[in-house]
């Protein structure tokens, strides 16, 4: 069921945040390969968005999408086994970061394809509630989605059909390096007004005031409402991708970096806790991600001879190249 435990909407907020800092160590040391985008500073989305959700809840994310498969309940050291490439992976190592998923839990997958998510969301909760499930939809994407074909297409037939997704914009002011002012006409609520689709905006930095927003808006959603869209207003405090981390593009000014990062989901959930709560939940969580690491680590990695397998549904074994 859901849950609107500050303690537990810290933890997850943590998790995610320690996690997303591992796995930038792993890329560093080379553990895992082609780099990662970090969800540092988005935290709060996230964890607040799935503690308004049911456990059978469905969800989509994006290329950024450690924090939406973690805060789903996903385990950590198998998530980061995949990121590793290992067997042991959610995936056997074929997802890597930007493609994990974890039907178990409701996550049917991240998404590298920008907008993507959006139409695997809402053709998968029609199908369940076609069904006649009751369960909800959320599907993550960032406000440089907006502007594609696929996303207004879901945000179409949802309207359309009356499919309970909610649709959350990631709003951290880029697209990579685009800021949005110069991407995006009109508003991005306005999008989703255009299909009479009921939108709100919200303090996506505030893990409670984005669990609030969600749950109101799953109730309605779950009640026959139709689809809704949530714009979560947040900042992205390190780089869109790890590559910048060579490169050092610059697009951002330091004092809007600062500013930024002086809005923390993890301090401003932190800050409801007593002190010695926040300090065992910080505990527990080095804890956990130390054996997440360990783990994935240890973990074999997948044998080339394998590399064609699960690639057709009926198991028919692809043909080898010809010399």
């Amino acid at each position: 069921m859901t849950d609107s435990d500050p303690v537990r909407l810290y933890r997850t907020v943590r998790l995610i945040r320690r996690f997303e800092e591992r796995a930038i160590e792993l890329v560093r040391a080379g553990e895992i390969v082609g780099g990662i985008h970090p969800y540092l500073g988005q935290e709060g989305i996230a964890a607040g968005v799935c503690a308004a959700l049911r456990g059978d809840d469905l969800v989509t994310g994006t290329h950024r999408g450690h924090g939406h498969v973690l805060a789903k309940g996903a385990d950590p050291a198998r998530m980061l086994a995949e990121l590793c490439g290992r067997v042991t992976g959610l995936n056997r190592g074929r997802g890597g970061s930007m493609h994990a998923a974890d039907f178990g839990v409701g996550v049917l997958g991240a998404n590298a394809i920008v907008g993507a998510a959006g139409a695997i969301l809402t053709g998968a909760v029609w199908a369940r509630r076609r069904r006649g499930d009751d369960l909800v939809g959320v599907t993550f994407f960032g406000d440089g989605a907006v502007n594609e074909g696929m996303l207004l297409e879901a945000f179409n037939l949802a309207a359309l059909w009356r499919v309970p997704v909610l649709f959350v914009c990631e709003n951290n002011g880029y697209a990579t390096t685009m800021p949005v002012a110069g991407a995006v006409a009109g508003t991005i609520a306005g999008r989703a007004e255009a299909f009479d689709i009921q939108a709100a905006a919200v303090d996506g930095q505030d893990p409670e005031q984005v669990r609030a927003a969600t749950a109101a808006a799953v109730d309605r959603m779950r009640a026959g409402g139709g689809p809704e869209l949530l714009e979560a207003r947040t900042y992205r405090f390190d780089a869109h991708h790890t590559f910048e981390h060579v490169v050092r593009l610059d697009y951002r000014p330091p004092e809007e970096v600062a500013a930024g990062r002086s809005r923390d989901p993890v301090d401003i959930q932190g800050a409801r806790l007593p002190l010695p709560v926040r300090e065992s939940v910080d505990a527990e969580v080095e804890a956990t991600l130390a054996t997440a690491v360990e783990y994935a680590l240890a973990s074999p990695a997948p044998d080339p001879a394998g590399a064609l397998e699960h690639l057709y549904a009926s198991g028919l074994t692809a043909r080898t190249g010809g010399g």
